[in-house]
């Protein structure tokens, strides 16, 4: 998003995006092969047990025969952008300048395609190296609105994701998401009040605002990411655009009675339900 040809200046067009100018000329450093191997095994570890902090996850990892240290396992959990999802008191402090916005959906009953949108980023590993995914998602049918792939953390691949679902949906009453900084930096929350649409942020660790998001995550990383080595950025976005096209209109869930998330957002029963 960062053109250096632009009548703006880098530092300018970086400030708007609500990124550190020296993130644009930041080279991600490798990540050596134990490491990835390690955060490949948290990975899993997280889907399976969303509760485990960092030294529950170490003891996991040594019952494997990982011996590693619990302050370097905080660290690779960091780099992920994951945590250990638990009721607990919102201690947390924004970042400098980024405003929290309160929970918006405690007793809301959701009864419509786009009344509530969410969003959240999730690590996806590769052969060599790991990538971030953002999504939008309908809260009542599952289904994915937009995405996008990107190397690094900053704010504009998830403004990226939420202008295409903008563009291409009706817009939704509330928009819920987690503290991160991508969603808290004032270029995303001011996108979502120039639309009129409130925002909702879970709370620090709050399991009831995530869980559906995670299991999305896990229906996408073991149907598809962990079945894959990619071998480049490229080949992780095309084969993960193959796999919610078909999450989207083929696969049926159980929780939507085994409808798809097409069928339920778009409003369409399948023919013998029909008849």
């Amino acid at each position: 998003m960062i053109d250096p040809e632009h009548d703006l200046s880098i530092k300018q067009q970086a400030a708007a995006l609500g990124i550190s100018r020296s993130s644009v000329y930041y080279m991600p450093r490798p990540v050596s092969d134990g490491d990835l191997m390690l955060m490949r095994r948290i990975d899993e570890l997280h889907l399976e047990y969303p509760f485990a902090g960092s030294r529950m996850l170490r003891d996991m990892l040594s019952q494997q025969g990982l011996e590693v240290g619990r302050r370097h396992v905080r660290t690779l959990m960091r780099k992920m952008s994951i945590e250990a999802i638990y009721s607990r008191p919102n201690t947390s402090k924004p970042a400098p300048g980024h405003r929290i916005y309160p929970y918006l959906l405690r007793g809301l009953a959701i009864t419509r395609p786009n009344e509530v949108w969410a969003m959240d980023i999730t690590y996806i590993p590769m052969a060599r190296g790991f990538v971030y995914l953002a999504a939008v998602v309908d809260w009542l049918s599952r289904r994915v609105l937009a995405w996008r792939v990107s190397i690094t953390m900053d704010a504009s691949f998830c403004i990226e994701a939420l202008e295409e679902a903008l563009s291409r949906n009706e817009k939704p009453e509330v928009f819920n998401t987690d503290q991160g900084s991508q969603f808290t930096s004032e270029v995303f929350t001011r996108r979502l009040k120039e639309k009129g649409i409130r925002i909702s942020m879970d709370g620090r660790g709050r399991w009831r605002g995530n869980v559906f998001v995670e299991r999305i995550w896990k229906s996408i990383k073991y149907e598809e990411v962990y079945l894959h080595a990619y071998a480049s950025v490229s080949e992780a976005r095309t084969r993960i655009a193959t796999y919610i096209e078909f999450y989207n209109s083929m696969r049926p869930h159980s929780s939507l009675k085994a409808l798809t998330p097409d069928q339920v957002y778009f409003n369409r029963q399948p023919e013998s339900m029909a008849a």
